[in-house]
């Protein structure tokens, strides 16, 4: 076996490339590895929302303008039934094809000195002071940003993502209708289900059906919900279907070499199934804790350096998000939300950021919330 990398990591997602890119800004002199099964560019069942938090942290890890050919997409609209609010955000989003952005972040990483392997990890084993890949490679740390069903979250003997959701993505011509906004279609027979169409600015739309804490939902049964909820959506190609680990109240890093980013962290918006900007965030958190702990000599710290900087940039967040999924259970908070959000632009405003970034149920959201009941 050849001497050991500083840095392997499994998936060359957004997760995967941010944390080889802060790997490498903490220490540029890195040996950094990264696998990944598929070979780039390759497509991704994904919303392709890319929400301004996670605009900043790649501009934080030096790709500011990374997307700007991109257009923003400035007017969000929700609806339920006949309850409908569609306002301006405060910070625009951009919505791009996971074909062309993780080529692009991977095509970063490896330009800031990252190599690029195809391979398909099977099996993770630490093993003295390293940890041995698949037997063939040897890493002092190792960071798992492999997706939903992560081999590295079983190594690491984290617990299993208790819930999921199910979700089918495709592309339509963007009808007038549809331009230059993201619209989210609430089901009025599950609060925990909805209907998307986000605007690309290039002709095509991302159109999709997902449903919370369900599984088993054929194809057919999706694209006819989203077909009911927006009609002409599902009248699309390149149809994905994909699971989404949600996150919840407490989000768990053992200590360690295996460190956890992105999905196979289990880091999903509970209320919107929203992900890259978790993804980008833990990734790039991962890569600075491994660089943290291989330059002070002990790579044994990095998991443990991970999780404290994941909860002090995500835990109240990932407590404020759990508890509003919760809620939203209820179709009167639904439609409070949306009533509420319609009265006060700054009600919808602090809603987008939980729904989007790192906001939390501030005093504002949760006296519009009480009032909208009491109506």
């Amino acid at each position: 076996m050849e001497e050991p990398w500083d840095l392997v990591v499994v998936g060359a997602g957004p997760a995967g490339a941010a944390a080889a890119l802060g790997g490498l800004a903490a220490a540029p002199g890195l040996r950094v590895l990264i696998l990944d099964r598929a070979s780039f560019p390759r497509d991704k069942a994904c919303g392709d929302g890319i929400s301004p938090d996670a605009t900043t942290v790649l501009a934080d890890l030096g790709l500011a303008g990374l997307l700007d050919d991109w257009a923003p997409v400035r007017r969000l609209e929700l609806a339920r039934g006949s309850h409908r609010v569609s306002r301006p955000m405060h910070r625009p989003v951009r919505v791009v094809p996971r074909l062309v952005l993780d080529d692009r972040l991977l095509g970063a990483a490896v330009g800031a000195g990252a190599r690029f392997e195809r391979h398909r990890v099977r099996t993770v084993v630490p093993r003295g002071d390293v940890v041995v890949v698949d037997d063939e490679l040897a890493a002092r740390v190792v960071v798992g940003a492999d997706g939903a069903y992560s081999v590295i979250r079983r190594a690491a003997g984290a617990p299993a993502v208790r819930r999921r959701a199910i979700a089918l993505r495709g592309y339509v011509p963007t009808t007038p209708r549809w331009a230059g906004r993201q619209i989210i279609a609430f089901d009025p027979d599950d609060t925990q289900a909805y209907a998307w169409c986000f605007d690309r600015g290039d002709g095509l739309a991302n159109v999709g059906y997902g449903a919370f804490g369900r599984d088993g939902l054929t194809r057919t049964a999706l694209l006819r919900r989203l077909g009911e909820l927006l009609p002409g959506a599902d009248d699309g190609a390149d149809w994905r279907g994909h699971h989404l680990p949600l996150s919840s109240w407490r989000w768990t890093q053992p200590g360690g070499r295996l460190l956890l980013a992105g999905d196979a962290a289990g880091l999903i918006n509970p209320m919107t199934g929203e992900g890259i900007h978790y993804a980008v965030t833990t990734g790039a958190s991962a890569g600075r804790a491994a660089a943290a702990a291989l330059l002070a000599g002990r790579p044994d710290t990095a998991g443990a350096r991970h999780r404290a900087a994941v909860r002090r940039l995500l835990g109240r967040h990932l407590r404020h998000t759990a508890a509003a999924a919760r809620l939203a259970r209820a179709p009167a908070v639904l439609t409070a939300g949306l009533s509420a959000a319609a009265r006060d632009q700054h009600v919808f405003d602090d809603l987008v950021d939980l729904g989007l970034g790192e906001g939390r149920l501030t005093p504002r959201v949760i006296s519009g919330l009480a009032r909208a009941l009491v109506h």
